[in-house]
């Protein structure tokens, strides 16, 4: 298990940060190749370091003294096993608030049955239901399906519960809309809407932005170069009334490339969204 960065974070959905913050463990690596990620330095380039189950236990436990909401565990599925441990031994020293399990949904049914008594809330992306975009935009032409069959065995896992406005059990499903490909996102709402109604929550996200990756790895040179614009935005709004859509969190229009995470910093976002707790070169901070 390689981490990157710990801390307590302001910018999700506000069931997920509540009124103390989401206590977000970001996990180094990542089983997509998504060709615009926002985290490539961890997820491509390697950035961070292993961490052992007793330092894990000790990040969370600090996350929960500093009164994070939860401990959000992201991109974690290629580590699973040692994470259903650390959680365990997290727990064993005293951790109470839920886990949240953040993910692409590309992972198997053998590796949520090795995590699902470990996790309280799974916040999975449904990223596409097309497999020559996953396979143009994720080298996964498989994502579709391979997701699609995991986010419907987490709906039989948990059921939606709140603490106040927190969410505390359940299944929130994220979805980027990507300028330029609504009708990727039509088949995504329309899935939702057969499938999640009433089993989860939706969170449609309009925060595209072009990133390039780094020299080690660069991103492929056909991503959308620009933004989602306010008629494409527009156009999302009325897919959510047409499939009857109105139990989640919709995203306001995002522009703008400030709030890039850079994880060579102790504290890779701005101090507006994030408090530093743990980071990858120093440790506790």
């Amino acid at each position: 298990m390689r981490l990157a960065f710990a801390g307590i974070h302001q910018g999700e959905e506000p069931s997920i940060t509540g009124n103390g913050g989401s206590g977000t463990v970001f996990v180094s690596g990542c089983n997509l190749g998504c060709a615009f990620c926002q985290n490539y330095q961890i997820s491509k380039d390697g950035m961070g370091r292993v961490a052992e189950a007793g330092e894990f236990a000790e990040i969370c436990l600090t996350l929960q003294d500093k009164g994070a909401e939860n401990i959000n565990i992201v991109t974690g599925s290629h580590a699973a096993p040692v994470l259903a441990s650390a959680i365990a031994e997290a727990k064993k020293q005293g951790l109470k608030i839920p886990v949240l399990w953040n993910s692409s949904a590309y992972e198997s049914i053998e590796a949520l049955e090795i995590i699902k008594d470990h996790v309280d809330v799974y916040l999975p992306d449904l990223k596409t239901l097309d497999p020559v975009f996953a396979k143009r935009f994720f080298n996964a032409p498989d994502y579709p399906a391979q997701a699609g069959a995991a986010i419907l065995k987490m709906t039989e896992y948990r059921k939606i519960d709140y603490s106040g406005i927190s969410l505390v059990s359940g299944l929130m499903i994220r979805h980027l809309v990507i300028p330029g490909y609504l009708e990727n996102t039509r088949q995504v709402l329309a899935w939702f809407a057969e499938n999640c109604k009433n089993r989860a929550l939706l969170s449609l996200m309009t925060q595209y932005t072009p990133v390039h990756g780094s020299e080690k790895n660069p991103a492929s040179d056909v991503i959308p170069g620009g933004y989602l614009s306010e008629n494409e935005y527009e156009a999302v709004l009325l897919m959510l009334e047409e499939y009857g859509i109105d139990y989640g969190f919709c995203q306001e229009l995002v522009t703008g490339s400030d709030w890039l995470p850079d994880f060579n910093r102790t504290n890779p976002f701005s101090s507006e969204l994030s408090l530093p707790l743990w980071h990858w070169k120093q440790g506790f901070v």
